[in-house]
């Protein structure tokens, strides 16, 4: 669409630009923040939630009157597990459509130069062929547990592909693997399966605890990319990438839950017998993203899984416990 491919490169050479991460306070968005400021941008417009309601329409085209943001990264959204999907669809279509919404349109009308939408790994079908290309979006019905979600997600990338079709603006989408890292969310009964897993050998380590079950087999295999790699690929799609396709990002490592349970338990220090309760559910046997278009742009992830799990744990022991 014109020249868009050429005036993004831009990005990384203002420093001073305003750059409005939306969501800032968040696992994706903190990393994103993270990363510009070691980058040694100066401008960055944060605001928490209660100081802007991305889902009121009227505050945040003020927000944009006032602010004139020159980027714009959205990484604020509702979120939560399968429980929480189930419960609430509601708030998880609603919420997610109206921050969607507002935040695009009222970028593309107080002249943001370019903004990134990010997604999820739940856009896709259930039955997506594995590893899962970018193309198998809408080719299959979604999981059902978190369809509201993913529904959502799907309209604010078709929301970007139409503001850059129709006005030639540019605005791109980037889905993410799974996550993990600093800031992530550690609850007891709604997190995800590594920081689940972190949580429960370290409570095991601390109450010296003979073993920890784990449901299913282990066997599954799952695909996770440190949220600091997620934030470099951000910046380095805001400086390079201009197109109309989403992209996804991943590590392109697999590892089973085995294995991965193993690793946590070595990382955490956790003396005791790791037990597999194989009469619960073991989830998709397989969830992989094809990151190959990443890739051939130029961009690799860097932080191993290891070393991954060795920073999210002295952050995790440092923030969370006790707390």
């Amino acid at each position: 669409m014109g020249d868009h491919t050429h005036d993004s490169s831009d990005f990384l050479t203002d420093k001073s630009a305003k750059i409005f991460v939306a969501g800032h306070r968040g696992l994706v968005g903190s990393a994103i923040v993270r990363k510009l400021q070691s980058l040694g941008f100066t401008n960055l417009l944060l605001r928490s939630h209660s100081e802007l309601d991305l889902t009121r329409q009227s505050d945040v085209d003020s927000f944009f009157a006032a602010e004139k943001p020159r980027f714009v990264i959205l990484a604020a959204a509702k979120v939560g597990g399968i429980h929480a999907n189930n419960t609430f669809p509601a708030d998880f279509i609603a919420i997610n459509l109206q921050i969607q919404t507002n935040v695009i349109d009222s970028s593309f009308r107080h002249g943001v130069k370019k903004f990134l939408f990010l997604g999820s790994s739940c856009i896709y079908p259930k039955l997506a062929p594995q590893p899962i290309p970018e193309h198998a979006l809408l080719t299959g019905p979604l999981e059902p547990t978190n369809e509201w979600y993913a529904i959502a997600k799907i309209a604010g990338i078709k929301m970007c592909q139409a503001y850059r079709i129709q006005y030639s603006w540019d605005a791109i989408s980037v889905m993410p693997t799974n996550l993990y890292g600093r800031n992530d969310n550690f609850h007891p009964e709604n997190s995800h399966v590594l920081p689940a897993l972190m949580r429960r050998f370290h409570e095991a380590k601390v109450n010296n605890a003979k073993q920890v079950v784990v449901w299913g087999t282990g066997s599954p295999l799952r695909e996770f990319l440190h949220v600091d790699d997620l934030a470099d690929a951000v910046v380095f799609l805001m400086d390079k990438y201009s197109g109309l396709e989403h992209l996804n990002v991943g590590s392109g490592k697999e590892v089973t839950i085995k294995d991965l349970a193993e690793l946590v338990k070595e990382v955490v220090g956790f003396e005791g017998d790791l037990v597999w309760d194989t009469s619960k559910p073991d989830g998709t046997p397989r969830k992989l993203m094809d990151n190959s278009k990443l890739l051939e742009l130029g961009w690799t992830p860097k932080i191993s899984l290891k070393d991954g799990l060795v920073d999210t744990y002295k952050w995790y022991v440092e923030n969370v416990v006790g707390q």
